[in-house]
């Protein structure tokens, strides 16, 4: 099995890097561009750390591949093969980040073979380097992470996000969600509006679960292996196996955790990532962030 370490390595000084131009422009002004609905935002600083991320990693690793939101909003297919290939979002939390609402990520998974090797989310703000390398365990800043392993679902608290859809049964399906969790009962639902670090909150035993769907592979790809790592579980939200391109998730301390909310949550029906964009799904939208 090949040693992608100096990959990863690589990855997290990247990271770092970019991270300076998020943290200097966090509380400037910035110039505000709509993608698929007034939820769904996009900065020049979203843009200018995609292309320094993927500027950089091809220099340093030529021959591989690439798939970036923003990249994949301006008209770029996505397709993930089985070459080596970064997954990138450059800024998790763009709402956030225009609003400066502390919780901004730079989150980064690295596959070989469709099968992630490696998970980078960096919370800028924060300074909380969360990273996992499969087989290897996960990591913040440095200290092994831990899920809760938490069973009962009554004792959890669940995190999850409204994100950028806003038609009618997408909303509806979201908050109808959240309603049914609350029946369980459950200690609580909570949202920092990114997703990769609302997934790594289940890696480090703050919280019990998480769940979303409409989100991309770049939203999770990095997470789902850091909370694996850390001994969670990820499922897609009907409990079959997780397919990052899904745009479904749970992450879960445990599979009685995972088990029970796939009982009680709905899905509305979502494009996978990697399918024809042409393609008509009702109720599915564009590219969004949370």
């Amino acid at each position: 099995m090949a040693d992608w370490t100096a990959c990863l390595n690589f990855g997290i000084s990247v990271t770092k890097q970019a991270s300076e131009i998020v943290l200097s422009a966090f509380q400037q002004q910035k110039e505000v561009k709509l993608k698929s609905s007034a939820a769904d935002l996009v900065t020049e600083t979203d843009q200018r750390v995609e292309k320094i991320l993927i500027s950089n990693i091809r220099d340093r690793y030529p021959q591989h591949r690439f798939i970036g939101e923003e990249s994949v909003a301006a008209g770029e297919r996505l397709e993930l093969t089985d070459s080596p290939t970064w997954i990138i979002d450059p800024i998790d939390g763009t709402v956030n980040f225009v609003h400066r609402f502390p919780f901004v990520a730079i989150s980064i998974a690295f596959t070989v073979n469709k099968q992630t090797e490696f998970g980078i989310v960096y919370s800028c703000v924060e300074d909380k380097l969360f990273y996992a390398q499969r087989g290897r365990g996960a990591f913040l800043n440095g200290e092994p992470l831990h899920a809760s392993g938490q069973e009962d679902v009554s004792k959890c608290v669940v995190v999850t996000e409204i994100g950028a859809e806003r038609d009618d049964l997408a909303l509806s399906t979201m908050t109808s969600n959240i309603f049914r969790l609350l029946q369980l009962p459950v200690h609580g639902v909570r949202a920092l509006g990114t997703a990769a670090v609302d997934m790594c909150q289940v890696a480090t035993g703050g919280a019990d679960a998480y769940y979303h769907i409409g989100m991309h592979c770049w939203d999770i790809a990095a997470s789902a292996l850091i909370v694996q790592e850390a001994g969670g579980v990820v499922t897609d939200t009907d409990g079959s196996e997780f397919d990052m391109m899904s745009r479904r998730v749970i992450a879960a301390s445990s599979s009685a955790v995972a088990s029970r909310i796939a009982q009680v949550i709905q899905a509305f029906p979502c494009r996978h990532d990697d399918e024809d964009p042409y393609k008509c799904v009702c109720g599915a939208a564009g590219v969004n962030r949370v």
